[in-house]
């Protein structure tokens, strides 16, 4: 008989994944409290959800929702980053933890990622981790569409300046001329 406890946990876990942008499975074998902890806390300031639960219990919540391609990557030590607004942050958090605090160390790895209904591979999130943040591409967006008006503004003003000094230099002929 199903223990109820459990059937709990596997509802709680559908909701934490119901509507999710971006699921990571990660291999975190090898990371101590104090990185686990810091992992955590990088997580929570992008509004990632990391959990690490039974890969049972876990395959049965993915399930529910309809997501199958995962079953194969349920092995071993497993926790699932989650990101509910953003397709990215995951991948990155975990990159720029396993840069700078496991100094480029084999753990924590990805095993797999399900972003936008489409499953990642190991190089297709590190690449995904390598993308600016939307903040940083809005960024960009709106320098590449003002760089047209500042060059115009730019040549106009260049343009007054002379004007400007011409007049200046004939204003001071005159003068010296009287």
């Amino acid at each position: 008989m199903v223990q109820q406890h459990k059937i709990s946990k596997v509802q709680n876990l559908v909701e934490r994944l119901r509507g999710a942008k971006a699921i990571v499975l990660v291999d975190y074998k090898g990371i101590n409290i104090e990185q686990v902890n810091e992992l955590r806390n990088r997580f929570r300031v992008e509004n990632v959800d990391y959990v690490v639960q039974k890969n049972t219990l876990l395959k049965i919540a993915l399930n529910e929702l309809g997501i199958t391609e995962l079953d194969d990557y349920l092995k071993g030590p497993t926790a699932v980053a989650v990101c509910l607004n953003d397709e990215v942050s995951p991948a990155r958090v975990i990159a720029k933890f396993k840069k700078e605090i496991m100094e480029d160390a084999s753990f924590p790895s990805f095993k797999v990622g399900y972003v936008a209904g489409h499953v990642f591979g190991i190089e297709e999130l590190s690449s995904l981790a390598k993308l600016p943040t939307r903040d940083e591409l809005l960024g960009l967006v709106v320098g590449g569409m003002a760089a047209p008006i500042t060059g115009f503004m730019a040549v106009n003003l260049g343009i007054i300046r002379k004007f400007f000094y011409a007049v200046d230099a004939i204003i001071e002929k005159q003068a010296d001329v009287s």
